[in-house]
């Protein structure tokens, strides 16, 4: 990965919960996917062929057509559509994720996400006309602007479609090509893109790769000409020090603390609920979930209501018998045992 680098990294992309041990990644039988078997000069040269096609179909100008764009937007939204049952099987056989839930923060997520892209994709594309000033008066002045080229996207195992195809069809609409790079801690998705999305998109400009850390760090070997990555800091590090080998342009959505502010205009019932339904969501996995509350000093000696009275009023936040959320990792295991065991031992002093 460069000389900044000594060791291949975990594709862990829960913010809180840095794993450090490898896990195994799905063997997919796609031209696009690499193999745990292959040897490092093979898995390089399957990069090089997969980076040679995007750069060829970009440099064609294929995705700089407007209407190529959209139609393979159509095309990305048609393959939710059609596969909406296989996305909440994978989701569940992931995370243990109840099909409802699936429904708001995944599938429909991205259906809409994907209408209000072609809703305004074609103003997005027009160009842009700025204030002149006295000097260039007399001239046509105009911003037009320019797709990256190729773009690599890796995604996050919590939500391991939403987090990588989002920035996958924005990518798309602004006219780059992409290679995606799903999370191979979340399997049955990884498996789920590399075998389902070629069948919608065009395969050269939107090729799909799969492999753990080890394939990973050799594919950042390879020079993108943009990195967006959802995960965490100390993985987003290695990324950005990849990047730099080849001053490459990235945006590294990490996380981080998620404060909510309560004033005194707000219904505290309502208020409680509503922080308890985006703390719990996806079982807590969540970057942005609230972290912790900031309010006035009149909200802080008020009367707050019992969580636990709010989350049986209406829908029950959690059901009497919760299904097991799966651990994906050594590591993330420990943190969550350490953090039972200390902050048990605290609510009982």
């Amino acid at each position: 990965m460069g000389d900044n680098v000594t060791k291949p990294f975990d594709s862990d992309s829960d913010h809180s919960n840095e794993p450090e041990t490898e896990s195994e990644s799905p063997s997919v039988p796609t031209p696009a996917s690499t193999s745990l078997f292959q040897s490092e000069s093979d898995i390089m040269a399957n990069f090089d062929d997969t980076l040679q096609r995007a750069r060829l179909a970009f440099a064609s100008g294929k995705t700089r057509n407007v209407s190529f764009r959209r139609k393979q937007l159509e095309n990305l939204l048609r393959c939710y559509e059609e596969n909406e049952c296989d996305i909440i099987s994978a989701l569940e056989a992931d995370l243990r994720r109840p099909k409802q839930e699936s429904l708001i923060v995944e599938t429909e997520f991205m259906k809409n996400d994907i209408k209000h892209i072609l809703y305004h994709l074609s103003d997005w594309v027009k160009a842009e006309k700025p204030s002149k000033s006295i000097i260039n008066v007399m001239d046509d002045v105009q911003i037009y602007n320019d797709p990256f080229g190729v773009v690599l996207v890796i995604g996050a195992w919590n939500y391991p479609l939403q987090l990588l195809l989002v920035p996958v069809a924005s990518a798309i609409a602004a006219g780059n090509c992409v290679v995606i790079k799903p999370s191979e801690i979340a399997a049955n998705c990884a498996k789920f893109i590399a075998e389902v999305i070629p069948k919608y998109l065009d395969n050269d400009c939107y090729p799909v790769v799969c492999g753990g850390p080890s394939e990973t760090a050799e594919l950042l070997k390879q020079r993108f000409d943009y990195i967006f990555y959802t995960g965490s800091t100390r993985v987003g590090k290695i990324i950005h020090a990849a990047a730099n080998q080849h001053l490459t342009p990235t945006t590294l959505e990490l996380g981080g603390k998620s404060p909510c502010y309560i004033d005194k205009s707000v219904e505290l019932r309502t208020a409680v609920k509503r922080i308890l339904w985006g703390k719990l969501i996806n079982c807590g996995q969540t970057c942005i979930a609230p972290d912790y509350i900031l309010c006035s000093r009149r909200c802080r000696t008020s009367s707050w209501p019992k969580p636990r009275t709010c989350s049986k009023s209406g829908t029950a936040i959690h059901s009497e018998q919760p299904r097991p959320e799966p651990c994906h990792q050594q590591r993330q295991y420990r943190n969550l045992l350490v953090l039972m065991i200390v902050e048990t031992h605290r609510c009982r002093r």
